[in-house]
This record gives structure tokens, sequence and C-alpha cells, in this order.
């Protein structure tokens, strides 16, 4: 039989505890480009929609700030082979960003790059990525179009967004430190299909259809969304999953009062909120202005009702 390890000690503990109590309330305020290479939009639409709160344990927030601890070093690396790098928008000291659709899809680049050994005078956009050795080796050996198909869409968007032509894909590997780097060339086709899904998702009023109907399915298990997608897990309580609420051009409007949400006010919901009928595993049988009734799965029924405390959807 196998030996357990060792319970973690109370300065472990709190130092997972003290990274758990960072990361906010999981949910992000825009579609982000790093995700839009998803293969289920069903699941990009429960991202957007903020339907499920991405909670991480404290080991796994520790690497990924290892990943973003890595960024300034490669940066260095870089610029020690004669290149210009650029980490940060010198008009705004930040990272350079890029948003399309009303600002409700985007992302960060991690810098920008002229001067490379491999075509100097070519702006390049630049990628890093770290790897675990397994990671690392698939992508040595299939390339990185092959191996993180998630990560090329992510570049294609920002060479699309951004008009340069050209991107540095620079992968490290935690194991062993190794490096691998790839030139990746624009794709506007690719680009504009992309800008074009993104689309879809955001301004969509339903769900897109899942990816598969067997929640045994590999990608179903793995993903966060599983339990409300696939089984009658409740939605989280937020604006964006209130049928009241539409994205518009640079925010969100709410149509039961009237007026343009804030961020903290889309977060929190207010009391008249009332559930997409699509996040709850149940048919609707009647609805009025302020309530919707539906017939759950188990035959029983739930009566949706701004007018009492809100409560989850029952499981």
């Amino acid at each position: 039989m196998a030996e357990l390890p060792p319970p973690p000690t109370p300065t472990l503990s709190a130092i997972y505890a003290s990274y758990e109590a960072r990361q906010g309330d999981g949910f992000r305020a825009h579609l982000g480009a790093s995700l839009i290479g998803k293969s289920c939009s069903r699941a990009l639409w429960y991202d957007f929609r903020w339907a499920t709160p991405a909670r991480h344990p404290g080991r796994i927030l520790r690497l990924f700030e290892t990943g973003q601890l890595e960024e300034a070093r490669l940066v260095r690396n870089l610029r020690a082979t004669g290149a210009t790098v650029m980490d940060v928008d010198p008009e705004t000291g930040r990272q350079f960003r890029v948003s399309a659709h009303g600002g409700h899809f985007g992302g960060s680049l991690d810098a920008v790059a002229i001067g490379l050994l491999e075509a100097p005078k070519t702006w390049h956009v630049v990628e890093f990525k770290t790897h675990s050795r397994k990671s690392f080796d698939q992508l040595f050996t299939k390339g990185v179009v092959a191996s993180k198909p998630r990560h090329v869409a992510q570049m294609q968007v920002y060479m699309h967004l951004t008009g340069i032509t050209r991107a540095l894909y620079v992968a490290v590997c935690k194991d062993t430190d190794a490096l691998h780097i790839e030139r990746i060339h624009a794709d506007a086709q690719e680009g504009a299909r992309l800008l074009e899904k993104a689309g879809r998702i955001i301004f969509a009023q339903h769900p897109p259809a899942r990816i598969s109907e067997d929640p045994a399915w590999f990608e179903c298990r793995m993903c966060p969304h599983h339990g409300l997608c696939h089984g009658e897990a409740a939605a989280a309580v937020t604006c964006r999953s209130c049928l009241h609420a539409t994205p518009v051009e640079g925010g969100w409007h709410c149509a039961r009062h009237d007026r343009v949400l804030e961020d903290a006010d889309q977060r929190r919901a207010c009391a008249a909120h009332l559930f997409i009928p699509d996040l709850v595993p149940g048919e609707v049988i009647d609805a009025g202005e302020d309530f919707v009734a539906y017939r759950m799965r188990d035959g029983s029924t739930w009566r949706n009702d701004a007018r009492e405390p809100r409560r989850p959807v029952p499981c």
C-alpha cells in the first residue's frame, strides 16, 4: 500500500490560502483571446455569461504566477540576442491590449518585437508560455500548430487585431528550463473566423450546442461547467446570468431598469434577477413580468420569482 503524503504544515496551508484569498470572484470582464480557441462554444458562452466562477486552489494559482514571472526573464533573453522587445505600451505604461465587439472581446499581448535574427525587419507579436515536461515534449515533436491550437488561435487574434503579420512563440519547459521557439505567419481568414466566432458567442441570446451530448466525453468531464451543462448544478447569480441583461457597445444594459450596468453591479446582481431560462434545468411552463415558472427534470415545479429573495436553482 502506497504511503500517504504528509499533511501540509500550517505555514504551507497559509501560503496557499493567501493566493486563494486574492483570486477574486472568478469572473473575467471580457471574453479573452486566450480562450477563443476552445473547441466548445457553449463553454465559452458560459464563461462570458459568468455561469460558473473559475476557482482554483492555491497551488494552481501559484503555478499561474510562475508563468507570469517567467515572462520578464524571457524578455531579457530575447533582448540579449539584440532584438528590440517592448513588453509595455509606452503610451499607457501597461501591456499592449487589443479589443473588438464593443470591448467584450480582447486580450493583452506579452510583447511585440523587432530585430529578431530570423527576420530582423519584421515586427512580431510575442507570446510566452510555460509547459510541463509532457506538454513540452509534444510541442517539440509536433510543433505549436498541431499540439497547442488554442495558443495558435490566441496569436492569430493578436495578429489580426494589430495588423502585425508574424508571431514569435517562446515556450519554456518548467522541468528542464529548455526553450522552444517558433515563428507563426498571420492567416487573415483564420483571424476573421475567430473574430466572427467571438461575436456569435458574445451576442447569442441562447447557449450554443454542446460539443457532446455524452457527459462522459473527455472534454466535458474536464470542463468547469460540466455540472451546469450536463447536470443540475446552479448557475451563479450575476447580472450576466439574468434574462434582463444584454451586452452592448462598451458594457452591459439592463432592460428591467433601463440603464447601463457598472462592473460591480454585474457581479452582485439586483433583487429583480431572473435566470436566463437556458440556465435552468427545466421547462418553462409559465411566465410574467416578475417571474418564470419551470417544471424541473425530476417532475417538481419551481418558480423563479423576482419578488422573493434570490436563491440558486435547486439541485
